[in-house]
């Protein structure tokens, strides 16, 4: 085995990944989602999905939910540097809450005829899916859950004649009276 170049023995530390939810309160004016956003780019983090939607309007309040993945010292890291910006309130990770709800809606388009076209009905009836535009050739299901259900209902769809999918991004809210 190389010994480091350096005079102190440096520790191989490989902290797995870990995907995480953060819920943040920002005020809702231009530019807000671009600097949180440049964090992100800016020192290289992933953004695994991404939902921005003003929640109180009388208050000009936005709520941007944020899926990313990293060390937990570079989640620390993320979760700091965002609570620092001036336009946001308020950082909670929503994974580390462990009380909290995910969901996601997407849109799947399959085409297909015959058997593949009475498969892709009958799994969209167990997946709880519904048939939101139908033509004699395909389907639009709409579909809302965890995505990681969302994700089994895609790769089923895939042999039965997949086209597109449009996905909106992961929304979170904290289960009980309290509010963020």
């Amino acid at each position: 085995m190389d010994q480091p170049a350096s005079a102190y023995f440096m520790e191989d530390r490989h902290d797995p990944n870990e995907a995480h939810t953060l819920s943040v309160l920002v005020q809702n004016e231009p530019g807000v989602l671009a600097r949180v956003i440049g964090l992100f780019s800016g020192r290289g983090y992933n953004i695994e999905s991404l939902t921005v939607s003003e929640t109180e309007h009388a208050k000009h309040m936005s709520r941007i939910t944020i899926v990313t993945t990293g060390t937990p010292m570079v989640i620390q890291q993320i979760k700091h540097q965002l609570d620092r910006m001036i336009p946001v309130y308020r950082v909670v990770d929503m994974t580390l809450t462990g009380r909290s709800i995910e969901r996601e809606l997407a849109m799947v388009k399959v085409k297909g005829t015959g058997d593949p076209r009475a498969e892709a009905l009958r799994l969209a009836e167990a997946f709880k899916a519904r048939v939101i535009d139908a033509t004699t050739e395909s389907f639009i299901f709409e579909i809302t859950g965890a995505s990681d259900k969302i994700d089994q209902f895609v790769a089923l769809m895939v042999p039965l004649g997949l086209v597109e999918v449009s996905r909106t991004g992961v929304a979170a809210i904290s289960r009980g009276p309290e509010g963020m």
